[in-house]
């Protein structure tokens, strides 16, 4: 999901992955000592961030920049969750995916795919329990897609707290609703990974190890973690919240962003050290895909998927000391010029 607001910074007291308070001296290092394992990263890219291609298109191009999957968004232009014939129009895609060597995860942050009168509604923590129902109904589409996918994730987040809710009250709607997702994701095994989404509920870690006590630690249940909300607020680094969350970590989203302002950013134009957190990464042996997550920039979306896996390889290969595999490619196949609406 992108949004270009501003979020009230957090305390930076460091935490353990547990929320409670840990001591960051060297003594304290979550560094191993010995040299760590080097895992080669499998990039995606997000097609909420290719929103003005056919489905078809976006995956072709995605195959022929070198990519090694993609962040598939069901959504009215992508793979529409609530049009007709969808097991069968999702076994198709299942075979174009296999022709072109493409792995998936399922992602759930369209914005009007529901209602087309409110963004990312209705959520789980809506007030009305019909409402809520249709957001679960959603979610359990989606894993079943990604089942007959193959997908090795299913993305969803939790929502805002609708005006006049307590939390305690969301809290409660949020596990309930997310219960017979998660059955459903058990039973088709899938894991269901839950994004920390700067405004929402379900903001940061900690806030994701709260839902995992309060749903009894269910093993189907994980993390996406999105680089860039790590450095809009969490207490730790980026590359710390990669080595914190690396147990739960089931899918990753990657973009720059600057501190405490929630807006998704191409490479380069934000804060973030990219070869630490790749290095973290691949020292965890994370094995799913890390999506490019740029929905605000589909107007040139060709343009951004180009730029963007060579600045990924470039910082994997400083972090890991390893060759920079790069494709070399011409000119670039769209650029940026034009309406961003």
């Amino acid at each position: 999901m992108s949004h270009a607001t501003s979020v009230p910074a957090r305390p930076t007291e460091a935490r353990g992955a547990d929320s409670t308070p840990r001591s960051t001296s060297s003594e304290d290092a979550t560094a191993p000592s010995h040299e760590p394992t080097v895992t080669p990263l499998r990039f995606g890219y997000g097609t909420n961030g290719l929103a003005d291609l056919r489905l078809d298109d976006a995956l072709t191009l995605l195959a022929d920049l070198g990519y090694a999957g993609v962040g598939l968004t069901l959504d009215h232009m992508h793979l529409d969750p609530l049009a007709p014939d969808l097991a069968a129009r999702t076994r198709r895609l299942a075979q174009r995916l296999d022709a072109l060597g493409l792995d998936v995860t399922v992602e759930t942050g369209a914005r009007y795919v529901l209602d087309p009168r409110r963004k990312h509604g209705p959520a789980l923590l809506d007030p009305d329990p019909d409402d809520r129902a249709r957001r679960v109904d959603l979610l359990i589409r989606a894993v079943r897609v990604a089942a007959d996918l193959g997908a090795h994730a299913v993305h969803c987040f939790s929502g805002i707290t609708p005006p006049g809710t307590d939390p305690d009250t969301a809290w409660h709607r949020l596990t309930d609703a997310l219960t017979p997702v998660l059955d459903a994701a058990t039973s088709a095994g899938v894991p269901l990974a839950v994004e920390p989404e700067p405004g929402h509920l379900l903001a940061s870690l900690a806030d994701f190890h709260r839902l995992r006590r309060a749903l009894g630690e269910p093993e189907h249940l994980g993390l996406t973690l999105d680089i860039g909300h790590c450095q809009c607020l969490e207490p730790l680094s980026p590359a710390d919240c990669v080595r914190a969350a690396a147990p739960w970590l089931r899918h990753v989203q990657i973009e720059d962003m600057r501190r405490g302002i929630h807006e998704h950013l191409p490479f380069g134009d934000g804060e973030i050290d990219f070869p630490p957190v790749l290095a973290a990464l691949s020292a965890t042996g994370y094995q799913g895909l890390t999506v490019v997550e740029l929905p605000r920039h589909s107007h040139a979306g060709p343009h951004f998927a180009e730029l963007s896996l060579p600045f990924l390889r470039r910082a994997e290969a400083t972090a890991t000391g390893s060759p920079a595999l790069v494709r070399p490619h011409g000119d670039p196949s769209a650029t940026p010029e034009g309406s961003t609406s």
